[in-house]
């Protein structure tokens, strides 16, 4: 009888762990439920706006972190870049440069300089920050324009231009003409862009939208809706009014828009001119493209590519793109009865 009552008591443990062990199991599991439910509803959509590079900023990302206000350190960057390749600050890097004076490049200007030595081969001079003389001559640049700019003026500035004039050395930069400047403002925005984007990687934000100027980059999804981020392609609208012609969906790319109707100069003939100059001839460009939208994974290459097409013309654009498939491009243009067409060209995505 005892040996019976004891293995009695052994079955009792063994029913009782069994049933212990499904509440531990249950508990966990209501447990995580909830915990991923309070995650979510800790989630917050935060948007930072402001003013820099002469245009308007906006970051709007999602974090658990209700203290995460990020404006200071943005603020710091953007003074950062300003300090290196503003071409408006008289005491930046790249003023010292332009003005022959001493002068030790940080990290910022090695990796757009380098940046664009690359675009500026793979588009063969299209891209050509070098192009500063002429910015300033055409009244685009912080120096004012040349008066009574001819032909004879335009020939001789073009002897300072060509990105095989100058070259880094041991954090210098080194130019074969005094006269030469250089003008990084046709990729800031995009690096500004990619530098911002760094940093919220760095806080394990995973989830944001940076946009400087129209350039713009995104990861992950937009949480307030939870879908995909929808980006807008503008009409170009010579009146200064905005108005959108598509919306597309991106994910974890950037974008960038070049156009003649964001900014141009009317001479005293009544000629409407780019603020793109042709580096090749010295002129503002001149082709019937109206706005170039460059879609690739970072910023900056958007942003200089976007600028080189509108240089390069509809077909030149056409035969760059067959090498370089990781380049998705709308184009805006006039055709030969002023009537605005468009064209999609390596899967730029469709509304």
């Amino acid at each position: 009888m005892q040996d019976s009552r004891i293995i009695e008591n052994r079955h009792f443990n063994r029913r009782e762990k069994s049933y212990y062990f499904k509440m531990i199991k249950n508990f966990a599991f209501i447990f995580s439920v909830c915990f991923v439910i309070s995650c979510k509803e800790e989630l917050k959509t935060k948007r930072i706006t402001g003013t820099v590079f002469g245009t308007a900023y906006s970051v709007q990302y999602a974090t658990y972190n209700d203290d995460a206000d990020l404006e200071v350190q943005f603020d710091k960057l953007f003074y950062e870049i300003n300090a290196s390749m503003s071409t408006y600050q008289v005491n930046s890097i790249i003023s010292k440069i332009n003005n022959n004076e001493e002068a030790i490049i940080d990290a910022h200007f090695e990796t757009v300089f380098d940046a664009s030595k690359t675009i500026c081969k793979n588009t063969q001079g299209a891209f050509d920050p070098t192009i500063g003389v002429l910015v300033n001559a055409w009244d685009f640049g912080p120096e004012g324009k040349i008066a009574n700019l001819d032909s004879l003026k335009i020939d001789s500035l073009m002897g300072s231009v060509g990105f095989d004039k100058v070259s880094l050395f041991e954090n210098v930069v080194l130019k074969l003409n005094k006269e030469t400047r250089l003008d990084f403002n046709a990729i800031a925005k995009g690096y500004g862009v990619d530098v911002i984007s760094a940093y919220l990687n760095t806080q394990n934000i995973t989830d944001y939208l940076v946009e400087i100027g129209g350039e713009i980059r995104v990861s992950g999804i937009n949480t307030t809706s939870g879908n995909a981020w929808r980006i807008g392609v503008e009409n170009p609208n010579f009146d200064g009014s905005q108005s959108i012609m598509k919306a597309i969906s991106l994910s974890d790319e950037s974008m960038a828009t070049s156009g003649t109707y964001r900014k141009y100069k009317i001479d005293k003939y009544g000629n409407r001119y780019a603020h793109i100059i042709d580096a090749k001839t010295g002129y503002p460009s001149k082709t019937s493209l109206l706005s170039i939208s460059v879609i690739a994974k970072d910023c900056m290459s958007a942003d200089a590519y976007a600028t080189a097409f509108k240089a390069m013309g509809i077909e030149k654009v056409k035969v760059f793109l067959k090498k370089h498939p990781e380049l998705k491009v709308f184009l805006i243009f006039e055709n030969e009865n002023k009537e605005l067409e468009t064209l999609s060209l390596n899967g730029f995505p469709e509304e």
